[in-house]
């Protein structure tokens, strides 16, 4: 078994990042949540967005898949699992629209993820990095199973660092 391209949940389809996603990514990387949790990654136009896809699909060890509502295929958020340089084991990450939080969207995504990564033996220790003042995300991580296990300064970022393994 391997990392999946699609998953499926009760509500939710997630779908491999394509190309075809630049106006929704556009609109995710410029969301308030992504812009003072994540980051500005300056993406403003089509070719900004599709330029990053495109960066993202070419990197190893990196996996995006979009959440969209079965019902209606709209995209609501996104969700990763990346080998960071930085990290000793791969990062869990996830990001919704604003109209699209506090919904359960995140976590049934994220679950989802961890329960297909779960059943790959290189993969039973998840880890997830956040702000300490990302309240949400340090809720859901909690929720998913993960435990606060140390603050690293990452390019004078000072993250916390959660994991699923068992202490």
């Amino acid at each position: 078994m391997s990392i999946q391209n699609t998953l499926a949940t009760a509500r939710l389809n997630l779908e491999k990042l394509h190309p075809d996603d630049y106006e929704f990514v556009k609109s995710l990387v410029n969301s308030k949540g992504w812009l003072e949790n994540i980051g500005d990654r300056n993406i403003h136009s089509k070719n900004d967005a599709i330029t990053y896809i495109n960066k993202i699909l070419e990197t190893e060890n990196l996996f995006y898949w979009v959440v969209r509502l079965k019902d209606d295929n709209i995209p609501v958020g996104i969700t990763s699992f990346i080998k960071r340089s930085y990290l000793d084991h791969f990062d869990l990450g996830f990001a919704l629209l604003p109209d699209f939080s506090n919904k359960g969207y995140a976590y049934e995504a994220a679950n989802a993820v961890l329960q297909m990564v779960s059943k790959l033996p290189e993969h039973h220790i998840v880890l997830a990095t956040t702000l300490s003042s990302n309240k949400s995300s340090i809720k859901l991580l909690t929720k998913l199973g993960f435990r606060f296990e140390k603050e690293m300064e990452v390019e004078t970022v000072k993250l916390h660092v959660y994991t699923n393994a068992q202490g």
